[in-house]
């Protein structure tokens, strides 16, 4: 698949409209929960149930769009990003504007995100199994890190616009409403654009399921465990965040909304960050999995450590654009190296993985995450430098992420058209 595609193109958007829609709720969540006037721990487990269905969900998307499709799956689950998002929005309404109870309208904003958790995997799993579907093992790297890219590109684009959405009709809940019509679009695109020709998949050789077993198997289990690692802390810094900011930014008696443009510039310096390493680092020095992944969990230790030295706004910012750097680096490291690491049937399954991480790192850490941010301001910091500690000393003690995935047997090794002989390494590296 060339990079420059119209159909690329149209996977980049995909990605990014779910990651900007889920960005601009993150950035304007922390208000919408204090003006209901809830504990933040109800704010983030409530959600946690919407990463449950989300994990659970995966693998059967992973399946199915081997079975019935890539593009097909993709329409289904940017439906289910429009349905939830648009709900979203009428529940926050209802509540912001009084017309139901705040108990009331909470638990239909997260029947709204549960809609979401079950749907929301398919889109990004069949994405991913489209361009590991169509790409070589050369390409591979760059092409997963320019599809991860698109959800940098979002986490710009969802805050920095978010504040802007806060109109006075729908208030704090226009950015879900836009970003419902922006999926919309998307998805009319992806059905009338992206070409519906699909890859023929080789069988399981052991004719089992893909999948099976997949969690446990060698080839892939420590590229896992890191990921679940690394996204697990994010997804503490990501919680955590708006909440942080509210409490250094807002004098006693201001309104939580106030806070909202020191939010998205936040997280418009992690998406700043992110996409520094993705469209420049990586393809500058040409960095292949092995090297992703230390250089990710590394950095996004240090970026931990420096919010706990540096507490005030300023210090959040610039933590977080450290943390937002090293995850930059981290996700496709261990992305593509599971992806390379598996023979062509396999390649669904391990995009269903990849996506049952992204749910289970927002299963738990982000309550937790929250509940020791009540406790002390620096206890979930401290614990993030932790988990990407032994993330980090993961890279150097275990075979498979120390030298990276191995060149197999049943994969097609010759360099297309597009990409340069092993003799002379390109942007992608020569793996």
């Amino acid at each position: 698949m060339n990079l420059r595609s119209p159909a690329f193109a149209i996977l980049f958007s995909v990605s990014l409209i779910a990651a900007a829609g889920n960005m601009a709720l993150q950035s304007v969540l922390p208000a919408i929960g204090r003006e209901f006037r809830l504990a933040d721990t109800l704010v983030a487990a409530a959600f946690a149930i919407s990463a449950l269905m989300w994990t659970v969900a995966s693998p059967f998307w992973a399946r199915l769009s081997d079975r019935l499709g890539r593009k097909k799956v993709m329409m289904i689950g940017l439906a289910g990003f429009i349905l939830s998002m648009s709900g979203f929005g009428l529940a926050a309404t209802a509540g912001l504007e009084q017309w139901l109870g705040a108990g009331l309208a909470f638990i239909l904003m997260a029947v709204a995100r549960g809609i979401y958790g079950v749907f929301g995997s398919a889109a990004p799993i069949a994405s991913q199994a489209y361009v590991a579907d169509r790409t070589t093992p050369e390409q591979r790297t760059q092409a997963m890190s320019m599809l991860a890219s698109a959800q940098g590109l979002g986490t710009v684009i969802g805050p920095t616009f978010a504040p802007l959405l806060v109109l006075p009709i729908v208030g704090l809940a226009g950015p879900m409403y836009a970003f419902a019509l922006f999926g919309a679009i998307v998805l009319l695109v992806v059905w009338r654009r992206l070409p519906s020709g699909e890859v023929t998949r080789t069988p399981s050789p052991s004719g089992r399921r893909a999948d099976k077993g997949l969690w446990k198997d060698p080839r892939v289990r420590d590229f896992l465990l890191y990921g679940l690692l690394v996204t697990g802390a994010q997804a503490i810094n990501i919680s955590v965040l708006g909440f942080h900011v509210i409490d250094v930014i807002t004098q006693p008696g201001a309104g939580p909304d106030e806070a909202l443009p020191f939010i998205s510039i936040a997280m418009f310096a992690g998406a700043a960050a992110t996409l520094l390493a993705q469209w420049g680092l990586i393809p500058l020095l040409r960095l292949q999995a092995a090297d992703l992944m230390r250089w990710g969990a590394g950095l996004a230790m240090l970026g931990n450590i420096l919010t706990i030295l540096a507490p005030g706004y300023y210090g959040v910012v610039v933590g977080y654009a450290v943390v937002s750097m090293g995850v930059g680096f981290a996700r496709p490291g261990f992305t593509a190296g599971s992806s390379l690491s598996v023979g062509p049937h396999e390649q669904g399954a391990v995009a269903g993985l990849m996506m049952s991480l992204a749910g289970l790192s927002f299963l738990g850490p982000p309550v937790i995450g929250v509940a020791l941010y009540e406790l002390a301001e620096p206890a979930p910091f401290v614990a993030n430098a932790l988990l990407l500690a032994v993330a980090t000393a993961l890279c150097f003690i275990s075979p498979r992420l120390r030298l990276g995935p191995p060149d197999l047997s049943d994969r097609d090794e010759t360099p297309s058209p597009e990409t340069p002989p092993a003799s002379q390494p390109g942007p992608e590296g020569n793996r």
